[in-house]
Formats: structure tokens, C-alpha cells, sequence
């Protein structure tokens, strides 16, 4: 199967100022995820979706190809679905499957992409696979909708008061990897069709960075990361 590893790296950001670019570790957030997509063996073409001529450089220099992105599809209202259509759209050749791997979600491996990869290829009754983690201490059932008067309203009334231990797994997409076989994403335009499976990875590396304490996390995480999982 022919698999295209989708950078998506727009310049602008709200939360950090140049987030794509802040550096963790010896790499900026960018080359983290060029590194990841570019060491994997089930990868056919990686590209860098941006709207930045020096991250698009960037891209070259470890070669990826670079799309570059049209001003409507790199505000903070756009659409990744809309990113998505439009890189397969531009690039000259056709792939079976689309990762997107997203520079935010730094600490994964090649390994865990090549494995999404594959798993999604064997399952012929799959259209998706999702990265997430398991989550125990945020859980629906210590979740809460307050009313205009403050009250409390549980998301799982029935499980509010059981013990961690006795609560039902339920797992959060991390952001690391959304691989879709590209006749489902054009059929469905979404990253996440009908016929989708979870990709489990683990919790105690969950680093999903939109905002500066995000990347203080990061940070923090990043050290062991590289002594634990050597990536």
C-alpha cells in the first residue's frame, strides 16, 4: 500500500506564538515529526502542509515535499479536513492511506506509526485508526455539567461514587497519529470515518501541546521519553 505521512505546520498560533517551531529537546516540534515520519518503514511519501516559506525549506532540507498552503486554509478557523482534501488534491501521485501526524503530539516513534500503519492495512474492515491513551483519573464519572445556578450534574450518575479500580477503561485520542484510508476520507471527509479502531499507547507519555504549560509538561516528560522508549 502506498502511504502518505501528512505534516500539517501552519505558522501562526494563539496559544504559543511560532508554536511548530519551539524546540524540545535537540528538535523544534516540526523536525520531531518529520524525524518520526521519515524513519518509518511503512511510509511511502511524508509532506509538510504550511503556509511558512522557511518551514517549507525546512521540509525540503529533510526530505519531505512541501504543499505550500493557500491563505484560507491557514487561519485559526481552518479546517484540517479541508488541509487534508487539498494536500491530496496538489500532490502528482495517489495513496491508499493518509497518517496525519500532527507536531504537536511529539512523543511517539516511527515504530508506533509503522504499527498504526500496518494494523489499519491488515483490518480490511477498517476505514480509521485513531491514536489514545486510557484514562483513569479523568474519567466521565468525576466529570461534571454545572447548570446557571452552579449545580452539579454528572456525566455518569450511576458510577459517580465507585472506586477508580471499579470504573470502565475509556480511552482519549492524544493526537499523536489519525491514519484513514483515503477512499474513506473522501467519502466520508473526515479524519474520523464510521469504521474506525483505537491505536493504545501509553498514558504516562501523553503530551498533546496547545498552550505554554503544555510545553512545560513537555518538557518535563521529554527526558525520561528518550531514556525509557529511545526513540
Amino acid at each position: 500500500m502506498r502511504v502518505l505521512a501528512l505534516i500539517p505546520a501552519r505558522e501562526g498560533s494563539k496559544g504559543i506564538p511560532f508554536k511548530n517551531g519551539q524546540v524540545l529537546g535537540d528538535k523544534t516540534l516540526l523536525e520531531h515529526a518529520m524525524y518520526c515520519a521519515k524513519n518509518a518503514q511503512q511510509v511511502t511519501a511524508v509532506a509538510v502542509s504550511t503556509d511558512s516559506a522557511a518551514w517549507a525549506l525546512a521540509a525540503q532540507k529533510h526530505g519531505c515535499l512541501a504543499i505550500p498552503r493557500p491563505d484560507t486554509l491557514a487561519s485559526d478557523t481552518s479546517n484540517v479536513v479541508e488541509t487534508v482534501r487539498h494536500a491530496l488534491e496538489t500532490l502528482p501521485e495517489s495513496y491508499d492511506i493518509l497518517v496525519l501526524v500532527q507536531p504537536t503530539a511529539p512523543l511517539r516513534t516511527a515504530t508506533d506509526l509503522d504499527q498504526i500503519i500496518a494494523q489499519l492495512a491488515a483490518d480490511i474492515q477498517c476505514d480509521g485508526m485513531v491514536s489514545v491513551v486510557p484514562f483513569d483519573d479523568l474519567h466521565p464519572a468525576r466529570m461534571y455539567r454545572l447548570d446557571d445556578q452552579g449545580n452539579m450534574q454528572s456525566l455518569e450518575p450511576a458510577h459517580e461514587m465507585n472506586r477508580r479500580q471499579d470504573l470502565e477503561p475509556v480511552y482519549y485520542r492524544n493526537g499523536c497519529f489519525y491514519a484513514v484510508r483515503v477512499s474513506a476520507f473522501l467519502k466520508e471527509q473526515t479524519l474520523m470515518p464510521k469504521n474506525k479502531k483505537a491505536y493504545v499507547m501509553n498514558a504516562a507519555w501523553c503530551a498533546n501541546i496547545d498552550t505554554p504549560r503544555d510545553l512545560k509538561m513537555a518538557e518535563l516528560l521529554y527526558a525520561d521519553w528518550v531514556k525509557t522508549v529511545k526513540p
